[in-house]
C-alpha cells in the first residue's frame, strides 16, 4: 500500500482549520486526510509547529528545507519521494496516487473552531 506524508508549514493547530478566517484549501485537505484515514489509507500529516522532529528526522524533507527554506512547505512525499512542494495536492492528485476517486475524499471531519471575541 502506498504511503502519503504531508509536511505542513507552521500553523496554529494540527490542521490549520481554526481561527476567525479559515483557508478553504486547508479545509479541503483536512477532509481529504480524514476520509483517507477512515478508509484505511496510509496518510500522515505533520505540522512544523507541533512536530518539528518529523521535519528534522526525515532526510528528504530536511534537505528540501535546507535547499529551499520554508517556501518548500507544504511538502508531500509519496513512498518517501517528493511529489509536490510549495502547495497542497489536489484531490485528483491524491486519488491518483492512492488508486481511489476524488469523490472518496470528501467526508467532513468534525472540527472544533475556537474563536476569541474582543475583551
Amino acid at each position: 500500500m502506498k504511503k502519503v506524508e504531508i509536511f505542513d508549514p507552521a500553523m496554529c493547530c494540527s490542521t490549520g482549520v481554526c481561527g476567525p478566517v479559515v483557508d478553504p484549501n486547508l479545509t479541503r485537505m483536512a477532509s481529504a486526510v480524514y476520509s483517507l484515514e477512515k478508509k484505511g489509507f496510509q496518510i500522515e500529516r505533520f505540522n512544523l509547529s507541533n512536530d518539528p522532529s518529523a521535519f528534522v528526522e526525515n532526510e528528504t524533507v530536511n534537505q528540501a528545507l535546507a535547499d529551499d527554506g520554508p517556501d518548500a512547505l507544504p511538502l508531500v512525499l509519496l513512498d518517501g519521494e517528493i511529489v509536490k512542494t510549495a502547495e497542497y495536492p489536489t484531490n485528483e492528485e491524491l486519488a491518483e496516487w492512492l488508486g481511489t476517486t476524488p469523490a472518496e475524499l470528501q467526508e467532513k471531519p468534525r472540527v472544533r473552531v475556537a474563536v476569541e471575541f474582543g475583551k
